[in-house]
């Protein structure tokens, strides 16, 4: 849902006690429509996010780290030499409006102190970032609107920067009492209650409608003319309590999951699905607004971004299997080969008993107790040793086929085990630097072809991911194949202790134990991170494998990630996505 303006309320409310006052230290454009300000003070630094994406405008705390483009865009670089180095002084909504104003001290080229506003509308595709001066003129714009795209409202650098145009409808929060219930009065009958209140009022969103009503007339949408006197005054009521509610502060983050992923989220508690949902309160509302948006636009992000990488494994991975079904059908055409040479060896023996033109030969299987008679089917065109020849013939071929598949066969398994941790990998990919690795990863083992005319283009190693047990020991995991090999064969010491998924496709992961033996717990957690960053992240209870690295061994020509290893020990977890949220290091 976008944000409405009494969340925005709170919102506002929540980012003046923390970063009223702090300083802008750096300004970042990440995407097209995304600002983030890098803000320091009173000893502590922290990420302000402003979005002004269609559906997904917001301003909320982050402490997810993005990657910048190689050059900064024109607008990016236009609030650097204007904000870096500002003061927060304040932050307003405007009323009943769904933007937020944030005054800043600023200097002038002169070093003279300036006062200037950054201000974010979030209203859906009309939503903006406007830098304006000291005397209300627009400095620039995320977007720019001109008259030929606006004739009601221009937002344009140089032009005095004013309000959009009010809603031709009573704010919610400012009506009185009285005023509702008149206009409750006189509405009409056969309009819906949360139609009606939607229709009725500005700044209040359709879920809060729906949930007034459910809260009167037990329903979320039902005819006003059914509304008996008493549902009419616990009608009002509830909306007088919802006033009062805003004007005390008194807001409770939650967030609403549907078959496990956030679907909508509000300022207060939604009673209306009677427990179809599952409610989650959040400490504050940017956590919350981090959760339902910026972790589900990275998730998207990446997953465009891995699209065409992963369509080509996949397409590699579906090949492969392919050619293994039809190798491990032919190998089985080769079972009956040594009837094939008992075949030829009953024809040399009985061969006196043949002649050309002969279709069958039956004779005795002395090779078997009882000698019991064989029927063996002949060529008519072929000599009696010709027919001999034939059999001996595929059963050579049939023996070599048999040599010959088993290579391709194991080869095939290897591959495929290889390509579908390749998946996983892309899967679990958090960065484009990422997936530029398993890119070069896939080029280097031969499933992708180095396109021609490109320079090589040198990768800075992405650093493993790293977390710190209870006990305070180092862990870290590889985030694809190519940083598996490197973890286990060349940064982990021998005393380290190695964790992998049994018989599952996952990352490597190592305690850094210092020449210690680490503690059960520590092997728990670690255990954990092996299960979760592993193809068993969605599943049940898993076995984990965990040996010294001194145990474990690559072979000589083995794919990326592949190790084998001895003298190891099993636990059972389960994917634990807050223990490893809670185990992470900042």
């Amino acid at each position: 849902m976008p944000l409405d303006a009494i969340t925005i309320t709170a919102l506002a409310a929540e980012l003046s006690t923390a970063i009223t006052g702090v300083k802008i230290d750096k300004v970042q454009q990440p995407e097209r429509d995304t600002i983030v300000l890098s803000l320091r003070g009173s000893g502590q630094s922290s990420k302000l996010l402003l979005s002004a994406g269609t559906g997904t405008a917001r301003v909320h705390i982050s402490t997810v780290s993005y990657e910048n483009p190689q050059s900064p865009p024109m607008f990016c670089m236009l609030l650097r030499k204007h904000l870096i180095g500002a003061r927060i002084a304040g932050i307003s909504q405007p009323e009943g409006e769904r933007m937020l104003c944030f005054e800043l001290d600023a200097f002038d080229e002169m070093g003279v102190e300036v006062k200037k506003r950054l201000i974010i509308e979030m209203m859906g595709r009309n939503s903006n970032i406007i830098l304006v001066g000291e005397e209300g003129h627009v400095i620039d714009c995320l977007r720019r609107v001109d008259g030929d795209m606006s004739r009601a409202r221009q937002v344009m650098p140089g032009l005095i920067y004013r309000l959009p145009p009010k809603q031709e409808k009573p704010d919610f929060l400012t009506a009185t009492e009285t005023e509702r219930a008149a206009m409750l009065e006189n509405a009409d009958g056969d309009m819906m209650t949360d139609k009606w209140l939607l229709s009725s009022f500005s700044g209040i969103s359709p879920l809060i409608c729906r949930e007034l009503s459910f809260r009167a007339a037990k329903d979320v949408s039902v005819p006003l003319f059914k509304l008996s006197a008493e549902d009419r005054a616990l009608f009002l009521k509830c909306q007088s309590e919802l006033v009062e509610r805003v004007r005390e502060g008194s807001f409770q983050p939650t967030m609403l999951f549907k078959e496990g992923k956030p679907f909508d989220f509000s300022f207060m508690p939604i009673l209306q699905y009677e427990g179809a949902v599952e409610q989650v309160s959040f400490s504050g509302f940017s956590p919350l607004l981090e959760e339902y948006y910026t972790r589900r636009a990275k998730r998207e992000h990446m997953q465009r971004k891995a699209h065409s990488l992963h369509k080509l494994v996949s397409s590699a991975h579906e090949r492969t299997l392919r050619k293994l079904a039809a190798r491990q059908q032919e190998l089985l055409a080769t079972e009956n080969r040594e009837q094939l040479k008992l075949y030829g060896e009953l024809i040399t023996a009985n061969i006196y008993k043949m002649k050309k033109g002969d279709r069958v030969l039956i004779a005795e299987n002395y090779y078997e107790q009882g000698s019991p008679a064989v029927e063996i089917p002949l060529d008519p065109l072929k000599t009696p040793q010709q027919n001999a020849a034939r059999y001996f013939r595929d059963y050579n071929k049939a023996k070599t086929a048999e040599q010959y598949l088993g290579e391709l066969i194991a080869k095939g398994k290897t591959e495929e085990a290889y390509l579908s941790s390749v998946k996983d990998a892309i899967e679990r990919a958090e960065s484009e630097r990422e997936l530029a690795e398993i890119r070069n990863e896939l080029i280097s083992t031969g499933f992708l072809k180095k396109q021609k005319d490109t320079k090589a283009e040198k990768i800075k190693e992405t650093p493993f991911l790293c977390f710190y047990s209870s006990s305070g020991m180092p862990i870290y995991v590889g985030r694809n194949n190519t940083q598996n090999d490197r973890l286990t064969t060349k940064t982990a010491r021998r005393s380290d202790l190695w964790l992998h998924v049994k018989d599952v496709h996952g990352s490597h992961v190592i305690i850094s134990c210092g020449g210690e033996q680490p503690d059960e717990q520590s092997i728990f957690e670690a255990a954990t991170l092996a299960a979760y960053f592993s193809q068993a992240r969605g599943g049940g209870k898993v076995s984990v494998d965990y040996t010294q690295v001194c145990h474990v061994k690559k072979p000589s020509g083995s794919m990326p990630g592949m190790v084998i290893y001895t003298d190891s020990r099993t636990i059972i977890v389960e994917p634990d996505e807050k223990l490893v949220e809670s185990l992470k290091s900042n």
